[in-house]
C-alpha cells in the first residue's frame, strides 16, 4: 500500500444482522414447508442482511465493464490478437456484445470503462475513457503496473461503484475485457494461493492443449521472476493483474466499504474478487458468486473464498455474463421472499 490508495485499508461495512434474523423469521411464517424453496430461502434472507431490510429487492441493477489490454499477450496465449480488446468495446457502444443484450433484457444499467487498449478507440458514445497505459507491461519480466497505474486503476473501480451507489443501485456486477486476461487472473489466483501454474492454467478463448501447456509455461516463468514480492496482495496485483482486474478489484472493495451487494461474475472476475478478500478479509461478506465457469482455474478460486455459486451452466465468455443471468434468479428469490403470503394473510393453518 502506499500514499496514493490509503482508502484500500478501509473495512467493510458491517452486515445487518438484525434484518436478516428478520428475514429467517419471515421465512417461518410463509406459506410453504421451511426449506423447500432450497438456496432461494438462505439467498434473499442473506440479501436482506446485506441491504438492511427484511425484504430486499434487486431491481435497479449495475454492470460495469472494465476493458485493458495485457503485455503478456506478446508471448502467445491467445488466439485472439490484441486488436479485438478495442474492437470490442467498439462492440460493447453498439449495443451488440453479449453482455449488452444481457443488461437490456435486465433492464440493468450499463456502463463501459475503457482503462487502456493497445489500439486507440477513439471517442466512443457510452464509453468511459480512464486510460491508465496502453494496455500493462508483460509481467513475465516486468511488474504489469507501476504503482502510479495500479492507484488509477483501482481508483477507475472505485468511483465506478461509487457511481453507482449514487444512483441507488441495488446490486453491483463488474465484467471485463482484454485479449490476455485469463492468463493474467491465473497468474495472479496463483500467486495469492500459492498453486502451480499448471492447476490454474485453461483454454481461455480456445487454446488447444498444447497452448495451455505453453501458458502455463509462461505462468511458471513470471512467477519466478516475481517470487519475492508476492506475500502483499496489493503487490500481488500490481506485478500480476491487469489494468481491468484491479479495477474490479477496487470497485469490490469500494462496494463492500459503502454496503453495496456484489454479483461477482467468472474466474477472471473471481481473481479480482480474491485478491480484494486477501486486501480486506470482511469484502468476501458483501459477495454472491453468480455462476461456475467452465475455466478449469475457477473452482480452485471458489474454493478459497468459499463460494457456491448460483448457476454451473458451462460458460466462460467473461463481460460479466454469467453473473447478468444469475440476476433473475436472485429477483425471484426476493419476490417469492417479499410477496408471498404468510399462514395468517393466507388464512392457511400453520404446521404443528
Amino acid at each position: 500500500m502506499n500514499h496514493e490508495t490509503p482508502w484500500l485499508q478501509v473495512p467493510a461495512a458491517d452486515i445487518d444482522e438484525q434484518a436478516r434474523l428478520n428475514a429467517e423469521e419471515r421465512q417461518t411464517r410463509l406459506t410453504k414447508p421451511l426449506g423447500s424453496l432450497g438456496l432461494l430461502e438462505p439467498l434473499a434472507c442473506r440479501l436482506a442482511g446485506m441491504q438492511g431490510s427484511a425484504t430486499p429487492r434487486v431491481d435497479k441493477v449495475q454492470i460495469s465493464i472494465f476493458a485493458g489490454d495485457h503485455g503478456v499477450a506478446a508471448e502467445g496465449i491467445s488466439r485472439f490478437p490484441q486488436s479485438v480488446t478495442a474492437e470490442m468495446v467498439r462492440n460493447f457502444a453498439r449495443g451488440g456484445a453479449a453482455i449488452s443484450v444481457l443488461a437490456r433484457s435486465l433492464d440493468a444499467q450499463l456502463e463501459v470503462i475503457n482503462l487502456g487498449t493497445v489500439t486507440d478507440t477513439g471517442p466512443l458514445e457510452g464509453v468511459l475513457d480512464v486510460r491508465v497505459g496502453p494496455g500493462t507491461a508483460n509481467f513475465v519480466d516486468a511488474p504489469a503496473m507501476d504503482i502510479h497505474q495500479l492507484a488509477l486503476a483501482m481508483n477507475a473501480g472505485r468511483h465506478s461503484a461509487e457511481r453507482a451507489r449514487l444512483a441507488g443501485t441495488e446490486l453491483y456486477i463488474a465484467g471485463e475485457m482484454g485479449i490476455g486476461n485469463t492468463t493474467a487472473a491465473a497468474g495472479l489466483a496463483c500467486a495469492l494461493m500459492g498453486l502451480d501454474p499448471r492447476e490454474l492454467a485453461g483454454p481461455g478463448t480456445g487454446l488447444d492443449v498444447a497452448g495451455v501447456s505453453h501458458k502455463a509455461d509462461v505462468l511458471r516463468r513470471a512467477l519466478a521472476f516475481h517470487r519475492d514480492h508476492l506475500e502483499d496482495p496489493v503487490e500481488c496485483l500490481r506485478r500480476l493483474g491487469g489494468f481491468e482486474i484491479a479495477a474490479m478489484s477496487g470497485a469490490y472493495l469500494a462496494c463492500a466499504q459503502m454496503g453495496m451487494p456484489i454479483m461477482v461474475d467468472g474466474f477472471i472476475s473471481s481473481a479480482a474478487a480474491l485478491a480484494t478478500a486477501r486486501i480486506c478479509p470482511s469484502a468476501r461478506n458483501w459477495m454472491i458468486f453468480g455462476h461456475a465457469s467452465a475455466e478449469p482455474g475457477h473452482r480452485h478460486v471458489l474454493s478459497s473464498l468459499a463460494a457456491d455459486p448460483l448457476l454451473d451452466l458451462g460458460m466462460r465468455l467473461g463481460e460479466a455474463s454469467g453473473a447478468a443471468t444469475a440476476v433473475p434468479l436472485l429477483r425471484l428469490a426476493c419476490d417469492l421472499h417479499g410477496r408471498m403470503a404468510t399462514f395468517d394473510e393466507a388464512q392457511v393453518s400453520e404446521p404443528d
